[in-house]
């Protein structure tokens, strides 16, 4: 429940063996989520965005909290996908961001993605392509699950 600025490729799940890697970040906020959407709706910042890298009930109660306080201000991603979509726009999120429920086993999920456009509308989707190399000075690839796996699909 917490905004923070993260080192996205320090992200990661546990481990084998229950051990997680150390989370960096660059900035952790005393501020609420409401604090910050304030900020942005004041002054006609649109188009900022909170990716929930949580799903405890804490993480979606300030989420939601902020997006209610200040409607159509933020963009929201993280965990988002054609069940909950909806929900976020309901309680005042402008857009919604998606990654990985539009791709299963590294591949990107047409149908996935029509379904997503279908419920919230195209105009009101962020097909977030986030990417990292594989190796470095190599190609980049579109990441998944909270920037850990690497898909199929390469940009360039």
């Amino acid at each position: 429940g917490k905004v923070k600025q993260i080192v996205g490729s320090t992200l990661s799940d546990l481990e084998k063996g229950g051990n997680a890697k150390e989370l960096l970040t660059n900035f952790v906020a005393s501020e609420s989520p409401s604090h910050y959407a304030e900020l942005y709706s004041s002054d006609g910042l649109y188009g900022g965005h909170m990716i929930l890298l949580s799903k405890d009930a804490e993480t979606q109660r300030v989420a939601r909290e902020a997006l209610r306080d200040f409607p159509n201000t933020l963009q929201v991603g993280g965990g988002v996908d054609a069940r909950n979509a909806g929900s976020y726009l309901d309680d005042g999120a402008s857009h919604v961001i998606v990654t990985s429920s539009v791709f299963k086993n590294g591949e990107l999920q047409l149908d996935r993605l029509e379904t997503l456009s279908s419920v919230v509308g195209r105009e009101r989707l962020v097909l977030d392509l986030s990417c990292r190399r594989r190796e470095a000075g190599g190609d980049y690839y579109v990441v998944t699950d909270r920037w850990q796996k690497f898909a199929s699909l390469k940009v360039r």
